[in-house]
């Protein structure tokens, strides 16, 4: 049954998050679509954010604020200060090979940080009224919901969670906060479980970019195992389109799962980014990029299998991808391929280098 009838109205958003990889796609997509509302972007700039990811970004309607999601007293003075009505929540620490390296990082980010924003808005806008006009949105991940077999159904919005990395047991356990506070305080929130997001100004740690990168500077392109863990591939693009949906026209206290209906083997992703760079680059002396492959010793507790059933937000809100993965990663590597500076910007730390050899160097 469609549900499209509520269509909300907001003026003064706060974004968490909003100089990562999603978070910036996010607010650049929100203010093309919606140039006339405040946007306040708050990010910590860890490793994963960078102000150059929204360059070509300013005036009067977009504030940028250095802070920790965890710092209440920033938090509630950013809410005061700019009367924010709506929260994007896309803060977190997000990489699985980091969670098992430093899973405190994730539980004090993750749930911590959810829960300061949580109970810092509920308090503001009740002191402003109630919460009528108001509105929280967490942005989550399939990963809660643990792994699929091969024959498995996909996730749906009921599955039960069943998380095997700290940071899938860390979103879950945010999810579940943010639920808490919609049933026991009334709180006005929507929930959405994203599949794999890839595109512009991702973060060269995960598969995609990274692969790009090596393969363009002749290094090896590393896979875990055999490669044959399978993901749902959502272009970051839709996934922003899908979020303005739900916080638009969501209804309150409801989950939306969000997929690119991409489903491949990462062996056969590779595979895909090295075919479309022989063509893009055809003077490349590593062509063909696919012998750089190689295969690196698995990480623990490597999940086999996502895969998400978008029936619900499909129905509901209407809403469904608009790039298959051809499409998705040829807009990617162009990306990449024009966009050299960021790339230098991004990947020349020691920080970096060092943890690539970290989780991929294990001969």
């Amino acid at each position: 049954m469609k549900q499209k009838n509520l269509m909300r109205k907001f003026k003064n958003v706060l974004v968490t998050g909003g100089a990562g990889f999603i978070g910036s796609n996010f607010v650049r997509f929100l203010n093309n679509a919606e140039p006339d509302i405040q946007i306040i972007n708050l990010d910590l700039l860890t490793y994963a954010g960078h102000l150059e990811n929204l360059s070509g970004i300013n005036g009067n309607h977009y504030h940028f604020i250095h802070g920790d999601i965890c710092d209440s007293k920033l938090v509630r003075k950013i809410l005061m200060d700019y009367q924010i009505d709506t929260v994007v929540h896309f803060a977190a620490e997000s990489h699985v090979d980091r969670s098992i390296q430093d899973p405190g990082a994730f539980v004090q980010t993750n749930i911590v940080g959810t829960y300061t924003l949580l109970e810092n808005c509920r308090q503001v806008w009740n002191e402003r009224g109630g919460y009528e006009g108001n509105h929280f949105h967490h942005v989550s991940t399939d990963e809660v919901f643990g792994m699929l077999s091969k024959d498995d159904s996909p996730f749906t919005e009921t599955t039960p969670y069943a998380p095997n990395s700290p940071y899938a047991a860390s979103k879950a356990s945010s999810d579940h906060l943010v639920r808490s506070y919609f049933r026991t305080f009334g709180f006005p929130i929507t929930i959405s479980n994203c599949s794999n997001n890839y595109g512009p100004y991702q973060f060269p740690e995960k598969l995609i970019p990274l692969i790009i990168l090596n393969a363009i500077n002749g290094k090896d392109l590393p896979i875990y195992g055999d490669g044959q863990q399978i993901r749902d591939w959502l272009y970051v693009e839709d996934h922003c389109d899908a979020i303005y949906s739900v916080i638009q026209a969501g209804k309150t206290g409801e989950t939306y799962n969000i997929g690119g209906e991409n489903q491949f083997p990462n062996l056969e992703i590779v595979k895909k980014i090295c075919s479309i760079l022989d063509h893009a680059l055809p003077e490349s002396p590593y062509i063909p990029h696919e012998k750089l492959i190689r295969f690196v010793p698995d990480r623990p507790g490597h999940d086999l299998r996502y895969d998400i059933d978008i029936t619900k937000i499909r129905t509901c809100l209407e809403w469904q991808p608009s790039n298959d993965l051809a499409q998705g990663l040829e807009k990617t590597i162009q990306w990449y391929l024009q966009n050299r500076e960021w790339i230098e910007s991004v990947t020349g730390t020691s920080a970096f280098q060092n943890w690539l050899v970290t989780n991929y160097d294990k001969r």
